[in-house]
């Protein structure tokens, strides 16, 4: 199963799973829980991170915290999982503006 993962809103948080798709909006970025989003994710629909087949993420630009965030999971997810991120086989990095 395919997962994607943006949060370069500080704000939000949008995973797939899959063609689902699942939307975290919060008040203040103090109060974002990815990690904790995306497992009660994979929980409602049954899944375990082992089920993951593909990882794919918004490398940004956006906010630096929910950026650095939403890629440090994805590279993590990946190592652990031995799958690639976006396609590739080495951790990727976030993107926190375009000239």
């Amino acid at each position: 199963m395919k997962l994607y993962l943006d949060s370069t809103n500080n704000t939000q948080v949008i995973i797939r799973l899959g063609n689902k798709e699942f939307v975290n909006k919060v008040d203040s970025p103090r109060n974002q829980d990815v990690f904790g989003f995306l497992l009660s994710c994979l929980a409602e629909e049954g899944l375990k991170q082992e089920d993951i087949t593909e990882i794919l993420v918004n490398l940004g630009p956006g906010s630096f915290t929910g950026t650095r965030i939403g890629v440090a999971i994805a590279n993590t997810l990946g190592f652990a999982l031995g799958l690639p991120v976006n396609g590739q086989n080495s951790p990727v990095e976030p993107i926190y503006f375009v000239p």
